[in-house]
């Protein structure tokens, strides 16, 4: 099994709607039993909260459904569960490397980095704007998921 983990500041706008993103790609690909997701955010504001109801609304028109996910926020223990652990932006990558274990197993990386396009550089967080912002943010993981179930179908066929 290959583990990923989506982390943004809260885990109620980006990590939750990416991690529904590459729930919605694995179950239409030949990978859903052979990779595990979650997501977590970096600061513990919302822990047990569901996700924003705008990226709930916004992720539903794109046929994603994250209504069911609970914020958690990101533990040492998730350094040695998981193989992949993907940042939103450069300020959580940031945390993400502080607090890294330095045995643990999890390779960090940014979901940006999975784009066709390569910008811009940062999933860009939505919470303190207008629905315009949730939009753009579902454009972006869409495009970048598929970049990135195509580095884990590279990695699990060999």
């Amino acid at each position: 099994m290959y583990n990923i983990l989506f982390v943004c500041m809260g885990n109620i706008c980006r990590s939750p709607s990416a991690e529904g993103f590459f729930v919605k790609a694995l179950a239409e690909s030949g990978y859903a039993g052979q990779v595990s997701v979650d997501s977590a955010g970096t600061h513990g504001w919302h822990v047990g909260h569901t996700p924003d109801a705008r990226a709930v609304d916004v992720a539903e028109k794109f046929g994603v459904d994250i209504s069911r996910l609970r914020a958690r926020k990101v533990d040492s223990s998730d350094f040695h569960k998981y193989d992949l652990i993907v940042a939103m932006d450069r300020s959580n990558l940031d945390d993400l490397h502080r607090i890294q274990p330095q045995e643990s197993k999890a390779s960090l990386t940014m979901m940006m980095d999975y784009h066709p396009e390569g910008h811009p550089s940062e999933v860009p967080d939505p919470y303190y704007g207008g629905m315009d912002g949730f939009n753009y943010m579902c454009e972006l993981l869409e495009a970048a998921t598929a970049g990135l179930l195509k580095d884990v179908g590279k990695r699990l066929e060999g």
